[in-house]
């Protein structure tokens, strides 16, 4: 079983800045990328960042220039840094871990974290 755990979320003022954490354990063999998507209420669930091993950084177009991510490789962790937060930044954040369960394995997995609350006031 492979488990995904977020943690840093809360409520900030717009302008403010908050730091979210992920880390995926378990049973993972290998873990080819990690990223941070959100959904706010009513929306379809969006790329914020992403950050494969060896690949080109993602981001979201609405997060670029104020959200940096960042990962530990070797503790299967994976960072995301939100600088000048604005009200429609509120979401939940959800973190994924994209590997595979085992050496023999041939496909990946996504294993999806349970979220964490954002909230950016006004």
């Amino acid at each position: 079983q492979v488990h995904v755990v977020e943690s840093g979320g809360g409520l900030v003022q717009a302008g403010g800045s908050l730091r979210l954490s992920c880390a995926a354990s378990g049973n993972i063999f290998s873990v080819n990328s990690m990223g941070w998507y959100r959904q706010a209420p009513g929306k379809q669930r969006e790329l914020v960042a992403s950050l494969p091993s060896g690949g080109a950084t993602k981001y979201g177009d609405s997060v670029k220039g104020r959200f940096t991510i960042s990962r530990d490789y070797a503790q299967n962790t994976v960072y995301l840094q939100m600088n000048s937060l604005k009200p429609e930044d509120t979401a939940v954040y959800y973190c994924n871990a994209v590997g595979r369960p085992n050496s023999w394995s041939t496909i990946d997995y996504i294993y999806w974290g349970q979220g964490t609350q954002v909230t950016v006031s006004s």
